[in-house]
């Protein structure tokens, strides 16, 4: 099947957003909510009244620390003033399951383009583990032959022996 030369938001867009917290590849539920046009409470309100469908592998509220510290990383205006909670990170199977509780076209079109960008992370992600994998076998490879290289090149450097004196007369 073919991708459609226009999609409803831009790729970019949606993997500037997705962060890595807790060793997890998520997106920020005040991000979500942006993207599928909701305000965040709406978005906060269908997962509460899904809750069995968000175990904690799909969906975590930052601690404050958490939230401070990607806050100082990602200089963005759209943070700013006081919050009363500390936004939700959902996992790529939490995004996942918000189209079947938001239950809009916008959102459904809206995870397709999510889980692109995940699947694009991840081989991404995949190409750069192969691609250390192979540096690490050369490197091992190479550090060898050099080590041959340089064991012959210190035979070479060694002063010749002197000559051994010969015991007895010389005939010349």
């Amino acid at each position: 099947m073919k991708q459609s030369a226009r999609t409803i938001i831009p790729k970019e867009r949606i993997e500037g957003r997705i962060y890595l917290l807790r060793g997890e590849k998520v997106m920020l539920s005040t991000d979500l909510a942006k993207l599928y046009q909701v305000a965040p409470r709406v978005l906060i309100q269908a997962v509460k009244r899904n809750a069995d469908r968000f175990p904690e592998d799909f969906m975590f509220q930052l601690t404050l620390d958490e939230f401070q510290n990607l806050k100082s990383q990602i200089v963005t205006s759209s943070w700013g003033g006081l919050r009363r909670a500390t936004p939700y990170a959902f996992t790529e199977q939490g995004v996942a399951m918000l189209s079947s509780v938001l239950r809009s076209k916008r959102a459904v079109k809206v995870n397709v383009e999510i889980m692109r960008a995940f699947v694009r992370l991840r081989r991404m992600l995949a190409t750069h583990e192969d691609l250390a994998r192979k540096l690490t076998a050369l490197e091992r490879k190479y550090d060898a032959q050099f080590k041959v290289v340089f064991d012959a090149i210190r035979e070479l450097m060694k002063p010749p022996e002197p000559p051994k004196r010969q015991i007895g007369f010389r005939h010349d």
